[in-house]
């Protein structure tokens, strides 16, 4: 009995162990290294205030031309059905969203670019 009250008022007293959680997203992409993009579905916020890039997992370039994009994205109406790359889902706002992307007018200060295509089974990575 002695050492069951001990024990109790050990884990009482004890502090506990905190799961170590980024702060921001972009301390998480900074930890998990470089931004792959055809690793990018679900739902996405595409942020156009510069001001924000800090909280943004990447910068994309939306390029106007299918021929010159590294990734084609299908825009999905429900984000269930964004379950591959290049499927993706716009976000309301960027606190339900799965990726917060900033988007840039120069293509050489984006980490990639995209185009929209109208078909779905074009979407995703184009391989080199």
């Amino acid at each position: 009995m002695f050492f069951s009250f001990l024990l109790s008022g050990l884990l009482a007293f004890a502090p506990a162990a905190r799961p170590l959680v980024p702060t921001s997203v972009a301390t998480l992409a900074r930890a998990t290294g470089p931004l792959e993009p055809c690793k990018i579905f679900g739902s996405v916020y595409l942020e156009t205030d510069v001001s924000r890039r800090s909280y943004c997992f990447g910068t994309v370039y939306i390029e106007p031309e299918e021929a010159f994009a590294d990734v084609l994205i299908f825009k999905e109406n429900n984000k269930l059905f964004a379950d591959k790359a290049g499927l993706w889902a716009d976000a309301p706002a960027r606190d339900f969203a799965d990726y917060v992307l900033l988007v840039v007018k120069d293509r050489s200060r984006a980490d990639f670019s995209i185009h929209y295509t109208t078909v779905r089974s074009f979407a995703g990575c184009k391989t080199n």
